[in-house]
């Protein structure tokens, strides 16, 4: 009998987690697809998929939405269980968000140059924080605290890729193509993202195909992250002695959620062509947004010159993944980026934009 009532007492809490996340879903309406226009490129429509106006602020309140499913559905993740996440911030954000929803302790581990504001939004959503030296460390440390708490790694790193439905179910790639439905160029030329656990490419690269839509996936890649090596010459131990300094995007090492074979295209983004092209699209949508979006609107402009440049038409879609809100103490900071060496260069890219 005490073994059917601890069951039934599981699956009772297992029931109220999944209705909880349900719950919050339905409450969170798609978010906005901004249209923009560009004197240099008449015949080129862009849009920007808002991410940032999400419960927990970026596009990651997707992937934590589908890996706390995906890890409760799994039996891993019970009552009272500690979810243990390594993240540069974003990810830990959004898992924070969902970890206090449910009523479960969470640890984000992280380098020690993570944002101060993403750092308080984690402790704001009940979450704490462990620091590393080195980004490469996060996942061993993880692994450990987990074990060490009788808890679960969530691992965003490893699942990101399979926790979504990249069928439907209202991803992002179904939800593009649904605001898209009634432009002049419905179906993009190119949808354009970041990588970080490479799970929203894979997401895009899939549904493309599986749909069969004509679009082309692009993925930008910062500095000091290995995807872009590996895209070309398929290593998978490519390792990099430094992190990316664009927060969310980049990795040293070679992720197991990025899936290169539904890449079609990857650009190189220099670091300050991306904080010049994140202060340009601030002006431009008279909207703050944060470093991997500049990244994303670099390899944007550099995609639309050669569509110019070959007379083609048509769209181009990316992502604005956060709010520039969370980076006011580093990349809309002077002193920080006189700091980390990005003053002039920042302004000599921003002038060429």
């Amino acid at each position: 009998m005490q073994h059917q009532s601890t069951l039934a007492n599981k699956s009772s809490w297992i029931g109220n987690a999944i209705s909880k996340i349900e719950a919050d879903y339905q409450r969170s309406a798609d978010t906005h697809l901004i249209f923009l226009e560009l004197p240099g490129f008449p015949d080129i429509d862009f849009y920007f998929k808002d991410e940032s106006t999400h419960p927990s602020g970026s596009l990651k309140h997707r992937l934590a939405r589908s890996l706390f499913l995906y890890a409760i559905c799994n039996g891993w993740v019970h009552e009272g269980t500690t979810v243990v996440e390594a993240s540069s911030g974003s990810t830990a954000v959004s898992e924070a968000y969902f970890a206090k929803l449910l009523g479960l302790p969470f640890v984000a581990v992280m380098p020690k140059s993570t944002s101060p504001d993403k750092i308080q939004a984690i402790e704001f959503y009940g979450g704490s924080c462990y620091f590393v030296d080195h980004p490469a460390e996060v996942y061993e440390v993880s692994r450990r605290i987990a074990q060490e708490s009788d808890g679960h790694f969530m691992d965003q790193f490893t699942y990101a890729e399979r926790a979504t439905d990249w069928r439907g179910n209202n991803n992002i790639a179904e939800s593009i193509f649904r605001q898209m439905k009634y432009e002049n160029h419905p179906v993009p030329k190119w949808i354009v993202t970041g990588a970080g656990t490479g799970g929203t490419s894979a997401t895009l690269g899939r549904y493309v195909r599986y749909e069969q839509h004509a679009t082309q996936i692009c993925v930008v890649d910062p500095e000091n992250s290995v995807f872009y090596e590996f895209w070309k010459n398929n290593d998978p131990e490519l390792c990099s002695e430094h992190g990316s300094r664009v927060e969310g995007i980049g990795r040293p090492r070679v992720e197991p959620s990025f899936v290169r074979t539904v890449v079609d295209h990857m650009i190189r983004v220099p670091d300050a062509g991306s904080f010049a092209a994140m202060l340009t699209l601030t002006s431009l949508l008279n909207k703050r947004v944060g470093g991997s979006t500049g990244t994303n609107f670099w390899g944007v402009l550099e995609l639309a010159k050669q569509m110019k440049a070959n007379g083609e038409s048509g769209s181009i879609v990316t992502l604005i993944c956060d709010s520039g809100e969370r980076y006011m103490n580093t990349y809309y900071n002077p002193e920080w980026l006189e700091e980390n060496g990005f003053s002039e260069d920042v302004a000599s890219q921003q002038a060429m934009i």
